[in-house]
Order: C-alpha cells, then sequence, then structure tokens
C-alpha cells in the first residue's frame, strides 16, 4: 500500500543492537569481563533490577549466562552485515565494548585485538556504503570498575571513560561519524545496575546514588562531546534517552500534576542537562523534597554547558500512564517503569503496553522543547516466534507493530519535527537485556539459538525481513 507521508530524502533507515548482546566471544581477543557477563539469563535477572546489594560474582552451577556466546556476532558479523545490506540498511547502530580495548578499564594503553576487531567491522560496512552508529557505552562497564570504584557512584570513571573514548575516536575518526554517549542515560534512576553499574547499597540510598553517578556520567558525556567536535570535526555526537510519554489517568488536577512531575524527572531531566547544558529548575525541588545532594566539583557546570550534544536520540517501546495513588491491581505486570495500566492499550507477550501514537506525542514533546534533530534508536516487538514445517517465520505481528509506529514517525515529521533517522531495536535475534533470554525476539533475522542453550547459531529471514526491505526501498511509502 503507498503511504502517502514519505520520508525525507535522506532519511537514515536501519537496525541496532548492543555488544554485550550479540557479540559473544567473551573470553576472545584480550577482551576483560563486563556487567552483562555476570548477569544470568532468565527470571534470575529480573530480580536484580531491583535488589540492593549484588555481588557481581558468576554461579555457573546455578545459572546460565547467555551473553557469554549471544550470537556470535563476534565471528559471524560479515554474514549478518551482509544481511543488513540486503535489507538496504543506511545505517546501523552498534556499540562498542568497552572491556575489549581496556580490558580492566584502568591500563594506560589500548587492547590493539580489540581495536582492529571494530576496524574490521567498520570496514565491512563501509564495503556496503552503511553508516556505522556508534554507542560509546551501553550498559557493559568493565567489570573491574564496578568491583574495585563502586562503578558510576565513583568520579575516578570519568578519567577512565576519557581516556576509553580519546582512543576510540582517535582510531575511529575516519570511520564513524555518528557517536552516542550513554545508552538510555535516564533509566538509571530506575535500574542503576544496568546504566551506572552499580547496585544500589540499600533502597534508601538508591536515589542519591543514583543521581550522583548521573552527574558524574554527565560530566563525562560533555567531555566526549568536546572531544568528538576536535577529533572529528565533523562528526554528530548524541545522547540517549528512554522516552516514555506521561498519560494522567484521568482529568483530576492531582493525577495531571503528579504526571507531570513523574515525566518532567523521567523525560526531561536528562535531556535538559545534556541538550541545554544546565540543570533544570524543577529538579531543585524534586532533590530537596528526595533529600538529593550532589557532589559538584569546581567547572562541572561550566563544562557541561559546553558539551552539549549535536541531536537527541531515543528508544520508544512504551507510554506510561500515572495516578497519585494507585491501588496493587491496577499496575501493569510489563511496565517497567513504573504506572497503571491503560485501559485503552493492548500489550505484547511480555505485557508492554503497545502505544504508537505515543511516539508521535514523544517525538513532538522533544522536539517542541529542544529544537534538535531527533533520530529513532530503539523500538520494536519482543515476541515468540515460530518456524514452520517449511522453515518461514510468519511475524506479520511485527510487521503490524512497526507499520504503526512508522506511520506515527512520519506523522510528526509532518507536524514539523526534523527526524532524521530510524534503528528498530534487535533487527537480528539476540539476548534480551531486560529478561536475558533468547525466546523474546525483536529481529528481521531469525537466530537458531534457545533459552536452554541449544541451537546452531543458524540465520533465517523472517517475514518482516522482506516488508522492512520494502520499506526501505520505498522510503517509507510502502506501508
Amino acid at each position: 500500500m503507498l503511504y502517502e507521508k514519505g520520508f525525507p530524502e535522506h532519511f537514515l533507515w536501519g537496525g541496532a543492537t548492543a555488544a554485550n548482546q550479540i557479540e559473544g566471544g567473551y573470553l576472545e581477543g584480550g577482551r576483560g569481563l563486563n556487567l552483562a557477563d555476570v548477569l544470568p539469563g532468565g527470571p534470575a535477572r529480573l530480580k536484580l533490577l531491583s535488589q540492593a546489594g549484588f555481588d557481581f560474582e558468576m554461579d555457573k552451577e546455578k545459572y546460565s549466562y547467555p551473553n557469554h556466546e549471544a550470537i556470535d556476532f563476534y565471528h559471524r558479523y560479515k554474514e549478518d552485515i551482509a544481511l543488513f545490506a540486503e535489507m538496504g540498511f543506511k545505517v546501523f547502530r552498534l556499540s562498542i565494548a568497552w572491556s575489549r580495548i581496556f580490558p580492566k578499564g584502568v591500563e594506560q594503553e589500548p587492547n590493539e585485538e580489540g581495536l582492529a576487531f571494530y576496524d574490521r567491522v567498520f570496514d565491512e560496512l563501509e564495503r556496503y556504503g552503511i553508516e556505522p552508529l556508534v554507542t560509546i557505552a551501553h550498559y557493559e562497564t568493565p567489570l573491574h570498575l564496578i568491583k574495585e570504584y563502586g562503578g558510576w557512584k565513583n568520579r575516578k570513571l570519568i578519567e577512565y571513560f576519557e581516556r576509553y573514548v580519546t582512543v576510540i575516536l582517535n582510531r575511529y575518526k575516519n570511520k564513524v561519524k555518528y557517536w552516542l554517549t550513554f545508552n538510555e542515560i535516564n533509566s538509571a534512576t530506575h535500574f542503576p545496575l544496568f546504566g551506572l553499574g552499580f547496585s544500589a547499597t540499600s533502597d534508601e540510598t538508591r536515589l542519591q546514588e543514583s543521581f550522583q553517578g548521573l552527574h558524574h556520567q554527565f560530566v563525562a558525556s560533555a567531555i566526549a562531546v568536546k572531544l568528538a567536535h576536535k577529533i572529528i570535526p565533523d562528526s554528530q555526537i548524541g545522547c540517549m534517552l528512554l522516552y516514555a510519554p506521561t498519560y494522567s489517568y484521568d482529568s483530576n488536577p492531582e493525577n495531571v500534576m503528579y504526571a507531570l512531575e513523574e515525566g518532567r524527572v523521567f523525560n526531561f531531566f536528562c535531556g535538559d542537562v545534556q541538550v541545554r547544558g544546565e540543570y533544570p529548575t524543577f529538579i531543585q525541588r524534586y532533590f530537596k523534597e528526595n533529600d538529593i545532594k550532589i557532589d559538584m566539583q569546581q567547572g562541572d557546570l561550566e563544562l557541561i554547558k559546553e558539551g552539549t550534544v549535536d541531536f537527541i536520540s531515543l528508544s520508544y517501546y512504551m507510554s506510561r500512564t500515572e495516578k497519585k495513588e494507585k491501588k496493587a491491581e491496577e499496575i501493569g505486570e510489563g511496565n517497567l517503569i513504573g504506572g497503571v495500566k491503560n485501559p485503552f492499550l493492548q500489550s505484547s507477550d511480555w505485557g508492554w503496553e503497545i502505544d504508537p501514537a505515543g511516539l508521535r506525542i514523544g517525538l513532538n514533546e522533544l522536539y517542541d522543547r529542544y529544537q534538535k534533530p531527533l533520530m529513532v534508536v530503539e523500538n520494536g516487538l519482543g515476541a515468540y516466534d515460530k518456524v514452520e514445517e517449511d522453515g518461514s517465520i510468519n511475524d506479520d505481528y511485527r510487521i503490524d507493530y512497526l507499520r504503526d509506529h512508522i506511520k506515527a514517525m512520519a506523522e510528526a515529521i509532518e507536524d514539523g519535527v526534523n527526524l532524521i533517522g530510524y534503528t528498530t531495536w534487535g533487527c537480528i535475534d539476540l539476548v534480551s537485556n531486560s529478561s536475558g533470554q533468547y525466546s523474546k525476539r525483536y529481529g528481521f533475522i531469525y537466530v537458531d539459538k534457545h533459552d536452554d542453550g541449544s541451537g546452531t547459531l543458524e540465520r533465517k529471514r523472517k517475514k518482516s525481513f522482506y516488508w522492512y526491505k520494502d520499506v526501505i526501498s520505498s522510503n517509507g511509502k510502502n506501508l
């Protein structure tokens, strides 16, 4: 079907992944251990999201660790990139594993084998004319920095991060133009384990520790932006937000105000710092009411002001519906970031509410606030896929989901939003970050790997593979 609302001529269509969820090869090429290596697969991982005092140790007798092998992109990247090229990707979002470059994070000199691996990946992408979009830190803090320093709670990580960033910018300055600093940086207050590389000391200290860690990341991000502009003058470096438009459950002014306050802290606080270059006024009251005191050094605020990003990238999976007083039965089981069930929305197999209109709303909210180019770098449906007897995978549910969200983006562009790209999450099946499962599949490409560890890692094209190929070739008109 021809969709009359097309996309800009040079729109960046593609897909997105993260090193810890696709690479594998966790003990190869001089790589050190990182956070993902000690996170177990399955239900045990979900418990860690809110558990204080996690010890970051492996117990292979009790748990499986699917990130160790993932989908073996480390050895099969040429095959996978060829499949991306077959779909017509203009851009491929990937991350660099910090512990491949600095195994412990503290070394004076980088690991040449790790650097050479990404050279090969970028060269393969260039061969097909695919632009790399590189996330510098994507939930994979080197394990040594977590155990020795307590992750991003410790200001010392700014120094180690700056060394890492300086090395990769210099190494890949002729291969990578688009960069992102910290993945879903605003998720840190909900999931400090992922974003900040620590398990809160206690429930009482979680907010204090999280916002202090965020401040250290703000400074580190600003340093990375300034370095990128110096080392790669034509580079574009962005922030990355987990965005969830926040609705009031009803028109009760108390609920409207509560939703406004929750949405500002979650959706806009980090954006205000990284895009506008300053702490917003509303956060001061939040800090006061929650007894949060940020330890800043002289020059931090000036540095943050000087290191604002060039564009804003975001993940979008769901909206959030809020009311001030919640009953237990009103809370949806899949609501990762709080809120209550929205009676107007359906949910995925994992209970994530599906709201394409929320993407249009979110893009308008962000562009109205910041007037910076936007890029949707994660969006997708985690679902159970079935391989039919003839080998086909008929994932029409995924096609329907993506079609509706792409149409919402087209409407946002029509609204006047400057949207420059779209990379679907998990363009090839990978290890789910939230659940540590293979069975929660997002990809256009099926990978024969299963939660029990079995499988051949064979790649198969799903029905959505051919659909997305058609979307890209028509620049969004064949929807």
